[in-house]
Parts: structure tokens; C-alpha cells; sequence
């Protein structure tokens, strides 16, 4: 393994980071003296079969044994004072969570595997299966595509593969069967097919909840992995879970949402050394707690380890006015599609947020607002379905817009949900959307679009019970949107103390919450 070491100036031994990464080890060269000014020793490593590492790269496959391998090897050096903390970002947050798990069930009689003493997972791609699918099921076909085409199978890395950026040609992700996309893209990627046959949670998922050591999560509101981390977050059993969730993309600070705020610009360097040196001396305190920014404002909330108590429930009303509000109860109008038909031919695209006003509806479509005064959403919406679909299989895609007052600039968050009812009877389900913390100001209005297709971010159901990876024929289905049972949540934040009046919130410092 293609090993960087950096060390702090003075005697040791000393505490070390690790981090083991598929992106090149030499990349983090800057990081690894900034951790080293602040008293660890800092080891950056390739993985196996990338960059300046030996061996045969299959995504996910040997991260266990050689993080393991990389834990013996780092305290065995004498500048080692044996405790090490799991460091990454994305793959290399992969690595780091295996590295602070251990290798798992030692030999029956032998002492168990000691692994890292602390982690850090940035933007975590937990496993194959939780990076290839949605947990509610269906694929996540852009994403994967683009990144087998840059990384899977080869030594090092190239963003310019055709299907790496599929804007380049955009018919290439409507290739059928999906399992034969590298052959459009003019690349063998044998690790292709294999990707889609991991089905259950992943190594990390399962044996969270045996996890020892302290764990700081840290993701953005806007990073693909955000309902993953969170998962990871409130799955974890080890005496600490800190969360960190701010209004960024999978860059984090390096890529803020537009209704970021100067003050969640955080150092994130100074924060994690800062942890890291309270998780290896004992801290902190016991218990699952997170913060997470207020996009909007400059504010940080802090945020419960348990689902939100506190909703502002939205039914949809069809072939109504409804009422101008922001309050619990105010309805939804559908404006359009109560009945439509979902084409996978013409699938409802996940990179327009334009709404087709003419034609055959390609989806419901209900309005709230303008908002009569501003409202905080902080957690994961859901929308509650009572839907008809006319195929034994249906995805079903939720699309959740604001739109600013004022002409701003739409944002949108969506969740997608596969099902297999009885084709032509209603069915009840929930969709989770991604998180969301912001304020929403006054004269902003909420739009939701449920749709059968949410392409090319996801893959498009075939509609005949076969599986969209090896699919050949695509058939359209109608659906109905019944809006009795129908509706909107949207989580609201714990209640202010008496003290944080006019404003009903009680913001908190980033670093002390997660630190204390």
C-alpha cells in the first residue's frame, strides 16, 4: 500500500489520523501537515489497486482486511502512541467506519481486533447497496454510472469517460438493458454488472449498532448521501454520535445551497481536530445529539436524535381553491393530474424543474402558499400517498419545490419509493425526502410533483415486473393520485425557550455542541 506519513515537530509518540483513499493519497498532502500542526501524526494511504497501490481495485471488496492490516502497521511505528482515529470523505468515509467497526468476530480464543478509536465520516457512502440504490428501492442511475466510468476498474482516475459526464451525450443513460451501459460508453467495466446485485444493507449498516468508539457524521443538506448519514447517525452504538448538517453539497463548505449563510461557512479542520482530540481523551459526553445549520439565516439548531415531534400537515384538496397559509392544515390545490400517465419512454426528468401546463398529464401537480409568514422546516418531510397504479409494479417520485418570492432561483428535494401493489387497487405508503433545514420566508410558495419516473437520477421501472437493470421493454401506466389520504408533512424545529423570544428557535455554537 502506497503509504504518506506526516509528523508533528517535537518528541512522540503521537495520536494518529488515517485516511485510506481510492482518490489519490497525494491530494490530501495539505491536510495531512494541517493535522499534524495540531499534535498527530497523519497517514494518508491508497487503497488497494489505486494510484501507487498494488493489488487488484474492486470497489468496496478489501476495504475490512487492509484497514485492519493499516491499523497493526500504524501502531507498530515508534512514533505511534497507538490511538488512532478513521478519517474520510465519501469511498474514504467507507474505509474510516470499517476501520473504527474492526474486522469484526475474532477466532474463537483469540483476543478481539482492535480498531480505531474514533471516526469521522464525512459524506459517507456506506456500502454498494446503499450507494447503488435508494432504501426505499429504486436505482440511483446517474450517480453510479458517472462514477464507475470515472473510477471502477482501472488504477487511477478520468472524468472525461463518455458516460462519466453524460451531458456530453444525453441519450446515453436511456441505454437498455442499464447493465450494458459500459459497452455504449466504449469501456469494459466488469465491476458493473456486480455493483447491482448488492440488495441487502451493507457491512457498515449491519453492524452498526455494535459500534464502540465515538462518531462524527459529518453532511450537507444537499449531498446525495444525506438520508444515509443520518441513517448511519441514529444507527450507531457506540457511547457518542455527533452530527453535523449543514447547507452544502457533497464538497461541504466547498459547495454551499444558495440559501447558505456566511456563519455555516465552519473551518471544518479546526472543528474535527477539535473533536478528535475530545473523542481520544474520553468525550463527548454520552448520548446521540447533532446540530445543523438554518439555511436562510445565521443560525445553528440543534438537532434530537429522534424523529421530530412537531408537523405542519398539508392534505392535497383537488378542483378547489384553497386557502392562502402557512399553517397546520392548509391544503395543497392540485392544479393538475389528479390522473396522468407515467411513460418511461417519456419519464418526468430529474434535471428540468419546468412543468408541462399542455398535453397528457405526466404528473399530479398541487401548489400551497404564497406563505403567509415565514416557516422553519428542519428534518425529513415525507408525503403520505393514496395512489392507484395500473401495473404490478410502480416507482413512485415525490418532488418538493420552493419557490422563492420575488423570482428567486427554485430549489427542489425528492424522494422516490418502489412499490408492488395489486395493480388497480389504492394503496397507502409513505415517501421520505431528503432533509431539509431552512427558513422558508414569507411569500414563498411549495410545489409537489408525483410522478412514476424521476430520470436520469434514477432508473427508469420498466413497468413489467422485471428488474430495471436488465429490463428490454418499457411499458407506460396510469396513475391516480386520491387525494382523500393524501398529504404533506413538513417536520418543524423544538420549541424556543422563553429567552430566544420574538424568535421561536434557540440557536447553539457548532463546536461546543458537538464538542461538549
Amino acid at each position: 500500500m502506497a503509504t504518506d506519513v506526516c509528523l508533528p515537530a517535537g518528541e512522540g509518540p503521537f495520536p494518529a489520523v488515517v485516511i485510506r483513499t481510492p482518490y489519490d493519497r497525494r491530494r490530501h498532502h495539505a491536510e495531512l501537515r494541517a493535522w499534524a500542526r495540531r499534535g498527530f501524526a497523519a497517514v494518508a494511504q491508497d487503497v488497494r489497486g489505486r494510484h501507487g497501490s498494488a493489488g487488484d481495485w474492486r470497489p468496496y471488496r478489501h476495504e475490512t482486511a487492509d484497514g485492519a492490516a493499516t491499523l497493526r502497521w500504524i501502531r507498530a511505528r515508534a512514533w505511534s502512541d497507538g490511538r488512532v482515529v478513521a478519517v474520510g470523505s465519501s469511498y474514504a468515509a467507507h474505509c474510516a467506519l470499517l476501520q473504527a467497526l474492526g474486522p469484526g468476530t475474532p477466532e474463537p480464543g483469540s483476543p478481539p481486533a482492535r480498531g480505531a478509536e474514533a471516526v469521522i465520516a464525512a459524506v459517507p457512502a456506506l456500502g454498494p447497496a446503499e450507494t447503488a440504490r435508494e432504501e426505499t428501492g429504486p436505482e440511483r442511475l446517474r450517480a453510479r454510472a458517472g462514477w464507475w466510468a470515472a473510477h471502477g476498474d482501472r488504477p487511477d482516475s478520468d472524468e472525461s469517460e463518455p458516460f462519466a459526464a453524460p451531458d456530453a451525450d444525453p441519450r446515453i443513460l436511456t441505454t437498455l438493458p442499464v447493465v450494458d451501459l459500459p459497452l455504449r460508453g466504449g469501456r469494459p467495466l466488469p465491476s458493473w454488472p456486480e455493483l447491482w446485485r448488492h440488495t441487502a444493507p451493507g457491512e457498515v449498516l449491519r453492524r452498526a449498532p455494535g459500534a464502540r468508539v465515538p462518531l462524527l457524521v459529518v453532511s450537507g443538506t444537499g449531498d446525495p448521501f444525506a438520508a444515509e448519514a443520518l441513517r448511519l447517525w441514529r444507527a450507531w452504538g457506540g457511547p457518542t454520535a455527533r452530527l453535523l448538517l449543514g447547507p452544502w453539497g457533497h464538497r461541504l463548505t466547498a459547495d454551499p445551497a444558495p440559501d447558505a449563510d456566511p456563519a455555516h461557512r465552519l473551518p471544518l479542520g479546526d472543528l474535527w481536530a477539535g473533536w478528535a482530540h475530545v473523542a481520544l481523551a474520553g468525550g463527548p459526553s454520552a448520548g446521540r445529539s447533532g446540530v445543523t445549520a438554518l439555511g436562510g439565516t445565521p443560525h445553528w439548531l440543534p438537532l434530537p436524535g429522534t424523529p421530530p415531534t412537531r408537523w405542519s400537515v398539508h392534505p392535497l384538496r383537488d378542483g378547489e381553491d384553497a386557502p392562502v397559509g402557512d399553517g397546520d392544515g392548509t391544503p395543497l390545490r392540485v392544479v393538475r393530474g389528479s390522473r396522468f400517465t407515467a411513460d418511461p419512454e417519456r419519464p418526468v426528468r430529474s434535471d428540468d424543474l419546468t412543468v408541462p401546463t399542455d398535453g397528457t398529464p405526466d404528473r399530479c401537480t398541487a401548489v400551497l402558499g404564497p406563505l403567509t409568514a415565514p416557516m422553519d422546516v428542519v428534518g425529513v418531510p415525507e408525503a403520505r400517498l393514496h395512489c392507484v397504479a395500473d401495473t404490478p409494479t410502480a416507482d413512485w417520485a415525490v418532488r418538493l419545490t420552493v419557490l422563492p418570492p420575488e423570482g428567486g432561483t427554485p430549489t427542489a428535494v425528492t424522494g422516490v419509493v418502489r412499490r408492488r401493489d395489486p395493480a388497480g387497487r389504492p394503496a397507502s405508503f409513505t415517501v421520505p425526502l431528503p432533509p431539509m433545514s431552512r427558513r422558508l420566508p414569507a411569500g414563498t410558495r411549495l410545489r409537489l410533483e408525483i410522478a412514476g419516473h424521476h430520470h436520469p437520477a434514477h432508473a427508469r421501472n420498466p413497468h413489467t415486473g422485471e428488474d430495471p437493470v436488465t429490463a428490454r421493454r418499457l411499458l407506460p401506466g396510469d396513475r391516480t393520485v386520491l387525494p382523500a389520504g393524501t398529504e404533506l408533512r413538513l417536520p418543524l424545529p423544538a420549541p424556543g425557550t422563553p429567552e430566544s423570544a420574538p424568535d421561536p428557535i434557540t440557536p447553539v455554537d457548532p463546536f461546543e455542541e458537538l464538542c461538549r
